[in-house]
């Protein structure tokens, strides 16, 4: 099937849908309502690009027969020029159709759990993990989204161990999912007299919420702990046992909550965290399978794989896996992430269009 062929299929998939919200009464199934109007949505935008599509052909058709037809040197003449502004029109609208039929990831729509934890370089790792929790929450302040705490370790020094976090909104999981790998820091610690650079490191992970129906849990399966919560200095300490920690035997997998006040929202927070590992884990595991027949640069299942470095006393993040240095560590620290997340976007959908057009 070519391009055209393909269009005019979704074109007609389109107009049926349209015929059929229109015409057809949905008030005892607002479910197929629902569907419908969201199906209708993701193809407007690829009905809307053929149209102006079919509008060039049509045009670079009738300036062809101008061409062709020698009567008028002069309407010959304007018609060779615009016929090369139409060309590259045409070809333009082919990339930009190409690359929204490329096929979409089913969880750019999903909320996710973020966990951010300090790596090597003791307490300046922590700080470091600090400034990538400020740094991921000022994003989502800026996208409208919303954050929730699982679970937080903090060193009582401005820095963390641990974080565990949900943030929810629009595609937030299209956002942020190529934000999973170790996070590198350079730069001279407060405490460091001799103003000698230390690296240091921080790992974030990206876990798209899984829904109950996607992953099965067995209750027999879980061995779960309740323990008084407790925080740095003695802080957020209760006097009754409210803090879950649940282990999950088969994959050996531990979630911890202790933010809430009541047990029971403890444990719903808990579990929700557990069923996004075990999700990623098996959307990790249909990684390495995709991998092993082309590698990912942009996003690689490992956690382990250093993604970015932010050096300080340059004023500079280098994103490793797609060789992008830019200059604003100053802003991207405060949350600006918009230009670093597209670059890695564009880059993703560059990598996945050669790999269709190599099959």
């Amino acid at each position: 099937m070519n391009l055209t062929e393909k269009l005019e299929k979704i074109k007609t998939k389109y107009d049926n849908i349209c015929e059929l919200l229109s015409t057809s009464d949905f008030a005892n199934d607002r479910e197929k309502l629902i569907n419908l109007n969201k199906e209708r949505s993701e193809l407007e935008q690829i009905v809307s690009v053929y149209d102006k599509y079919k509008n060039i052909i049509k045009d670079i058709d009738g300036n062809q027969e101008i061409m062709d037809s020698g009567d008028d040197k002069e309407l010959i003449e304007m018609a060779e020029a615009e016929l090369i502004e139409l060309k590259e029109t045409k070809e333009n609208l082919e990339d930009e159709i190409k690359i929204i039929l490329l096929p979409k990831d089913p969880n750019d729509d999903k909320d996710i759990i973020m966990e951010i934890r300090a790596g090597t370089g003791g307490d300046e790792a922590a700080l470091f993990a600090g400034d990538l929790l400020r740094m991921y929450s000022r994003y989502a302040e800026t996208k409208g989204w919303k954050t929730e705490f699982v679970d937080v370790n903090d060193t009582g020094l401005g820095g963390i161990k641990e974080a565990v976090f949900t943030v929810s909104g629009n595609h937030v999981f299209s956002e942020l999912k190529f934000e999973s790998g170790v996070h590198r820091v350079q730069r001279v610690p407060e405490t460091e007299g001799s103003g000698r650079v230390h690296t240091s490191a921080a790992s974030v992970a990206v876990l798209p919420e899984a829904e109950d129906v996607q992953i099965d849990i067995n209750s027999n399966d879980l061995k779960i702990d309740i323990y008084r919560a407790g925080g740095a200095g003695g802080q957020n300490v209760n006097k009754v046992e409210t803090a879950v920690r649940i282990t999950h035997l088969p994959s050996r997998i531990v979630v911890q909550c202790q933010d809430e006040r009541s047990q029971l929202k403890n444990r719903q927070k808990a579990m929700k965290v557990l069923r996004a590992r075990l999700y990623d884990a098996e959307l990790k595991k249909q990684s390495e399978e995709i991998s092993a027949q082309r590698k990912t640069m942009v996003r690689s299942g490992d956690r382990s794989d250093k993604i970015r470095t932010y050096n300080f006393p340059q004023n500079r993040v280098t994103d490793h896996r797609i060789g992008l240095t830019l200059y604003n560590l100053s802003n991207i620290v405060e949350g600006q992430l918009d230009e670093l997340i597209e670059q890695l976007k564009m880059a993703d959908r560059a990598e996945k269009l050669q790999a269709t057009e190599s099959v």
